[in-house]
Order: structure tokens, then C-alpha cells, then sequence
């Protein structure tokens, strides 16, 4: 094993979430809320919340790090990671960031998590009132191009002309998601089943993206506990293992207006071989995936760029029998994922992987020991990670 590698030196010890909201909904704030989940995660690890020593977390996270640490009465905080990019791209970067603090000796016992509560804070990616623009946006917004659906839109479709990807390829993941959202209590979308016929009734919200193919709106947190693979087993529960991360994207991915030569791609073409050579596992060796919607047609390219399929066998592979829990051919967003469980900006599908290897998930596949998170297909950084059990080490 490379001393140049996370694989086994980090495990997760502990897992907790807040009740999960629609947007706008939570009495609480947020901050609350990530205490909520953090004490959670705390309580399930068997440690005292004074035990931590490190925060990680993405996506321009409001609940920061000091603040938390003074009201957790933690003793000596010593790291405290956030990484760049917006939405979901780095829900696997900070989980390998809190690890890497831990490798390096810069922390023993780090918290990474999301928390959001839009009803305090506002609606997360809304197009705001602006005198001026720039960056991106100002290659955007004079030709009414303001939202993600919009953007993301023109990459997906691009993808389906080359590829001949059909619209049945991506409802198979929305009716996966809802499917398994059925069997997980948690779940937002838990008692209000999916089928072929309401999703094609759906309404577009813009093609080839019908309402259902776009990721919900919540408010809530999530959190895990992570320590050095060497104490996983003092711990109550079953360790699970960091096997590899990855984080960043390819040659010239955020090149404005739209211009990157690669661009109809989920921006995991260079992240997915990296994943797999710190594992030292290929895509065979992964049971379950755990792959984030901001909309379908990302996680059509993500499973593509991770090599469990071509381009051009998309239609064939990606049926709701292939993808549904237990004993689908490849197990897919086993607890609902963005699309029907919650929208934690991708971080209740770290905690769905972590489930998947403890088996104790509301539906656990057969084969559970590697399990693949993806984070934020079609931006820049993005970032990966694979979970898996002591067998796999």
C-alpha cells in the first residue's frame, strides 16, 4: 500500500442526520440543524461532541467551523477544510479533505457535513436581482440562460445526439429513486410512488428535463465522524473504510461561455481513473452507487465516465430492473437520493454508502461491500469517493 494513498488509514466511525424538510419548511435554523445532525453522527460513533477536533465541508457552507466548535464545547479545534465550488461537486472532496487532515496528523477526529435551510437563508442557486454581471453569468444571463436546468440542459442534450440516448434511459433513474424512496421512512418523497405514465405526463421544465428528472429542494443536515483507520474498530459499529477519493476535473472543464472541448461530459473522465487506482478496484469490484441527480442526464454520463457501461449502451443498461435494490445489476441511489429522499447537496448519499457496507440501509444490495458516491456531475471540481468494508482493504 502507497504511503501516497487514503485507502484504509481513514474510516468513518459515526453517521447522523436531521429531519429532512421541503425547501422552506424547517422550524429550525440552520446552524441548529447542523448541530442536530452533528450531535447525531456523534451519538452513533459513541464519542463525546468534545472529542472533535476538525471540520470539513463545500458548497459555500453558512454553519462555520468555530462557531460550531464553541457551541459543541469542543476543546482545540485544529483543521477546518472548505472546498471550493458550488452546489454538490464537493460532497466527496470533503469527505477526502477531512481524511486527508486526519492522514496528515493535523486532526484525530473530524466532522464533515452539510447543512441548509432555505427558508432562513433563501432558495440555494436562485437567480438574484443584479446591476452587473460577470464570469459565467455574463455570457448567460443577457440570452435568459438564469437557472441550472438551463444550463445543465444543453449539456445532456448534446450527450443523447451524440450517444442516441433516449428520455427512457434517464426516467429509469428517476423511477429507481423513487422506487427505493419507498422502502426508506426518511425519505421527502417517502408514500408518493412514481410510475412510467406520471412521469411522462410530467410536466418539461426545460428538455429533455421533465420535472422529474430534477433534484428536489430541502432543508436539513447531514454529518459524519471521521477517524484514523487504526481506531475503526473501537467504535460501535461495523468499520467502513475510505478506499480512494478524488476531486478537480479535466483539461480546460470551466472554460466560459460553454466553451470546454469536452462538453458534453459530467467531468469525471479524468477523476474516475484516478479513484480507482488509489482503490486498486475497478468498476466490477462496486455493488452499489450512490450518484448524484441535480438532473438524470448527469448521471447517465457519470456511470458512463466510471466505466460500468459505453455511452452507446445506455439504453440497454439503465432500466429500472438493472438499477433497484437489492439485486439489481448495479444498485442505484438505494435510499432516494437527490430526487426523492433529499437534496442535502449529495451528502445523504455519502451516508447511504456508509449504510450500504454497515448493512443496515432500508434496502441493502447483495453485493455491499464497495460502494461509489459521485458528487456533482457536470461541474467543476466534481469529485468521487469509494466506501468499502475490511474485506476490501
Amino acid at each position: 500500500m502507497s504511503d501516497r494513498s487514503l485507502k484504509g488509514r481513514v474510516a468513518v466511525a459515526g453517521i447522523g442526520e436531521s429531519r429532512y424538510y421541503k425547501h422552506g419548511q424547517s422550524p429550525d435554523a440552520e446552524f441548529k440543524l447542523a448541530l442536530q445532525a452533528i450531535l447525531a453522527a456523534c451519538r452513533d460513533a459513541g464519542i463525546a461532541p468534545a472529542d472533535i477536533d476538525g471540520f470539513a465541508s463545500y458548497g459555500n457552507e453558512r454553519s462555520d467551523a468555530s462557531r460550531l466548535a464553541a457551541a459543541l464545547g469542543i476543546r482545540q479545534l485544529r483543521s477546518a477544510t472548505l472546498q471550493w465550488g458550488g452546489g454538490g461537486g464537493g460532497c466527496c472532496a470533503a469527505v477526502a479533505n477531512g481524511a486527508a487532515a486526519i492522514r496528515a496528523g493535523m486532526a484525530e477526529c473530524v466532522v464533515v457535513f452539510r447543512s441548509l435551510a432555505q427558508g432562513e437563508q433563501g432558495r440555494y442557486g436562485q437567480a438574484a436581482d443584479l446591476a452587473t454581471v460577470s464570469g459565467e453569468r455574463a455570457y448567460l444571463m443577457p440570452y435568459g440562460v438564469l437557472a441550472p436546468p438551463q444550463r445543465f440542459a444543453m449539456r445532456v442534450r448534446r450527450f443523447m445526439h451524440d450517444h442516441g440516448v433516449r428520455q427512457e434511459a434517464m426516467r429509469a433513474i428517476a423511477l429507481a429513486s423513487y422506487r427505493h424512496a419507498q422502502s426508506n421512512p426518511r425519505a421527502v418523497m417517502h408514500g408518493k410512488p412514481l410510475d412510467e405514465a406520471r412521469y411522462d405526463a410530467s410536466r418539461w421544465i426545460v428538455e429533455p428535463f421533465r420535472l422529474y428528472d430534477c433534484c428536489m429542494e430541502n432543508d436539513g443536515a447531514a454529518a459524519i465522524v471521521l477517524v484514523d483507520g487504526a481506531r475503526a474498530r473501537d467504535f460501535p459499529h461495523k468499520p467502513v473504510y475510505l478506499l480512494g477519493a478524488a476531486a478537480g476535473s479535466g483539461y480546460r472543464a470551466g472554460a466560459d461561455p460553454h466553451n470546454s472541448p469536452n462538453y458534453a461530459s459530467a467531468n469525471f473522465g479524468t477523476l474516475a481513473p484516478d479513484l480507482y487506482r488509489m482503490a486498486g478496484l475497478g468498476p466490477n469490484d462496486v455493488g452499489v452507487v450512490q450518484s448524484y441527480e441535480n438532473f438524470t442526464g448527469g448521471v447517465v454520463m457519470a456511470l458512463v465516465e466510471h466505466g460500468f457501461f459505453r455511452a452507446e449502451e445506455a439504453n440497454t443498461f439503465l432500466t429500472l430492473d438493472n438499477l433497484s435494490a437489492p439485486s439489481g445489476r448495479l444498485p442505484l441511489n438505494t435510499s432516494g437520493g437527490n430526487l426523492a429522499e433529499c437534496y442535502m447537496h449529495g451528502f445523504e448519499l455519502v451516508i447511504e454508502a456508509v449504510r450500504q457496507v454497515r448493512g443496515t440501509a432500508t434496502l441493502t444490495v447483495q453485493r455491499n461491500d464497495v460502494a461509489l458516491v459521485t458528487g456533482g456531475p457536470m461541474v467543476t471540481p466534481a469529485s468521487n469517493l469509494l466506501l468499502g468494508s475490511e474485506a476490501t482493504l
